[in-house]
C-alpha cells in the first residue's frame, strides 16, 4: 500500500484504530481517508500515515461520491456498521439501513465514478446461522441462514457484492468476520464486559458477575491478527471471493471466565446469570480458516490467551 490512497468508513471505531497502528507500524507511507459522523478533537500521532477526516454519513449518497471523487481511493476498507446484534433486535430499521443501505451509497459511488479501487466488505459470522456440529468447522461453501436483523442485513450486503462483481465488475473481497476481542472494545461487547467486571472482582468492589448463557460456544480471535488479514485480503484477495476470518477453534464462555480466573488467579466466581433478551441466538458458531490461510498466507499470530491478558489489562489501568 506505499504511496496508495486508503478510504476507511467507520473511521474511529474499534477495528479502525488497530489497522491505522497496523499500517503505520509497517513504516508505508499511505494517505488515509477517514469518513465518521463523530467530530475530533484529535488524531493520535501516526509518522508514516497522512491522514484526513471527512465529516459525513453514509446515507447521503451525493455528499459520499463527493468524497469520492476529490479523493479518489485506490483502496476501500469498510468497516461502518451497527455491529450489534442485541441493537439489530430492538432497532430493526436502523440496523439494516445502517448495514446495508450506506454500504450500497458507497458502492454506486464507485460504480458511477468508475474508480479502479479495490473494496473490502467486512461481513460476519452471524450469516451462518444456527448450524448443527456435524457441520463445524464452518467452511465458506455452508449455507447461509441468518436469524436477526443484522445477519440479515450482513447477507444483503454479501449479495450485493456479488451483484457489483458479476454485473459490473467491481473489485470486491468479501469476508465473514467471527468475534474479535481486544483491548479498547466497548463493554457492550460481552468479553470486554466480562474482563472489566473480573477487575472489579479483583479489586473487591463488585462480589459477583452480571452473565448471560455461559454455554454459548464462540471463535475469538484478537483483533490485532483480524486486522492483519483485513490488509493481505485487500492486497493479495482474490476479487469476488469470500473469506472467513476466525481463529478455527471454539470456547464456551464459561471457558472464557475460567481463563480470565486463572490470569488473576482468581480460584473462585460468583455469578448472577441475567437473560438478555434475544428472540434467537446461535448456541455454538466455529469458523475454518483454511482458504484464507491458502490463499494469502494469514494465520492467527495471538494467542487467545494472551489477548485476555491485554485486555485484562486494558481494564485494570481504567476502573
Amino acid at each position: 500500500m506505499d504511496n496508495k490512497t486508503v478510504l476507511i468508513t467507520g473511521f474511529t471505531g474499534f477495528v479502525s484504530t488497530y489497522f491505522l497502528e497496523y499500517l503505520d507500524n509497517k513504516k508505508e507511507q499511505v494517505q488515509i481517508v477517514g469518513i465518521t459522523r463523530k467530530e475530533l478533537t484529535q488524531l493520535p500521532i501516526y509518522k508514516h500515515l497522512t491522514i484526513h477526516v471527512e465529516g459525513a454519513d453514509l446515507n447521503d449518497r451525493l455528499k459520499i461520491q463527493d468524497i469520492l471523487a476529490y479523493y479518489r481511493p485506490d483502496y476501500i476498507l469498510h468497516l461502518a456498521s451497527d455491529s450489534s446484534v442485541a441493537y439489530s433486535w430492538k432497532f430493526p430499521i436502523n440496523s439494516f439501513q445502517n448495514n446495508t443501505n450506506v454500504f450500497l451509497n458507497l458502492l454506486e459511488g464507485v460504480r458511477i465514478l468508475n474508480l479502479p479501487c479495490r473494496v473490502l466488505s467486512v461481513g460476519s459470522s452471524e450469516q451462518y446461522g444456527i448450524v448443527q456440529p456435524q457441520y463445524l468447522p464452518l467452511t465458506e461453501d455452508a449455507p447461509l441462514n441468518p436469524i436477526s436483523p443484522y445477519a440479515a442485513a450482513r447477507v444483503s450486503q454479501e449479495l450485493l457484492s456479488k451483484v457489483y462483481v458479476q454485473g459490473y465488475g467491481l473489485d470486491i473481497v468479501m469476508t465473514r468476520s467471527f468475534n474479535h476481542i481486544g483491548p479498547r472494545q466497548k463493554e457492550q461487547f460481552v468479553i470486554s464486559s466480562f474482563a472489566k467486571q473480573m477487575i472489579l472482582l479483583k479489586k473487591g468492589r463488585i462480589e459477583q458477575l452480571k452473565t448471560g448463557d455461559l454455554s454459548i460456544v464462540r471463535d475469538f480471535l484478537d483483533v490485532r491478527d483480524v486486522v492483519n488479514a483485513y490488509y493481505l485480503l485487500l492486497t493479495k484477495g482474490k476479487k469476488g471471493m469470500v473469506y472467513n476470518i476466525c481463529r478455527g477453534e471454539g470456547h464456551t464462555l464459561d471457558e472464557i471466565l475460567t481463563m480470565m480466573g486463572e490470569i488473576l488467579n482468581i480460584s473462585s466466581i460468583q455469578k448472577s446469570k441475567i437473560i438478555f433478551s434475544r428472540p434467537n441466538d446461535n448456541p455454538i458458531i466455529i469458523g475454518s480458516n483454511q482458504k484464507i490461510q491458502a490463499e494469502v498466507a494469514w494465520k492467527p499470530q495471538i494467542t487467545l490467551k494472551n489477548s485476555l491478558k491485554d485486555i485484562l489489562q486494558y481494564w485494570d489501568e481504567r476502573v
